[in-house]
């Protein structure tokens, strides 16, 4: 009777062990400062180094040194892949020095992907860094912070598929080609036509551009309603791989 006695606190303890280590385990026990400190230190150590946040992520040098210095908006569109339609966009507020995330949308991007040189009509979104500074569209201005130009001649010809015919209901403006301070349809294009133009952020129509970024309804008047021309807003886009490189890459010509 002893031994069975016996035998069953030793049990107990061992599982009173086994429960203490696991609700310490779980953060339910109470630990002082310094241990929440290690715990942090251990979690973090897991995870890799700390993030910087005086950066926009995945951005790396050679577009990061393009961001002007007065930007306190950044509109990060990382593309899937080089040769890939689908991307997302987030937006990105700087408070002091620190860039916080905002909000994020999935997006599209030119039918064939990105490109380092692009060229008017090769179905590619230009890589790059580009202001934000005119917006627009069929639809009335709905509070946006840009000069907004309203003007039914924005629609979308009704000889495209139905489903682009509202595309252009709200336009944002990047930079790229194009004159600034006049309304997003003007069509002066200061290097020339064959570098292309007429690129904005537009409502999503469910695939791939001829070389804009589309997100939804929602998405685009928020945009309109958030980014701030006092804060000269910006737009950083392209594939993943080249939105990270640290050197200027090859020139890719577009196909």
């Amino acid at each position: 009777m002893r031994k069975n006695g016996a035998s069953r606190t030793a049990v107990a303890a061992v599982a009173l062990g086994t429960l203490l280590a696991l609700l310490s385990a779980c953060g339910g026990t109470h630990q002082s400062d310094g241990g929440d400190k290690d715990a942090s230190a251990k979690v973090s150590a897991a995870h890799g180094p700390a993030v910087d946040r005086t950066r926009i992520p995945g951005i790396g040098d050679r577009l990061h040194r393009r961001i002007p210095a007065d930007s306190g908006q950044v509109l990060a569109v990382y593309g899937d892949g080089r040769e890939s339609a689908r991307s997302t966009a987030v937006l990105y507020t700087k408070h002091g020095g620190i860039w916080s995330r905002e909000r994020g949308w999935p997006a599209h991007n030119g039918r064939k992907g990105w490109t380092t040189d692009h060229h008017e009509d090769d179905l590619r979104s230009p890589v790059g860094v580009f202001t934000l500074s005119d917006a627009g569209g069929v639809l009335a201005d709905p509070g946006s912070r840009l000069p907004y130009t309203h003007d039914a001649s924005f629609a979308a010809p009704h000889w495209w598929a139905k489903s682009h015919w509202h595309d252009f209901d709200y336009v944002i403006a990047i930079d790229y080609n194009r004159l600034k301070g006049t309304p997003p349809d003007d069509p002066t294009r200061p290097q020339g036509d064959e570098k292309g133009g007429g690129i904005w952020l537009h409502l999503d129509h469910g695939s791939g551009t001829s070389a804009c970024i589309s997100l939804s309804k929602a998405a685009m008047q928020y945009l309109l309603r958030t980014l701030d021309p006092h804060l000269h807003p910006v737009v950083v886009m392209g594939d993943r791989a080249n939105l990270k490189a640290q050197a200027a890459p090859t020139v890719e010509p577009s196909r």
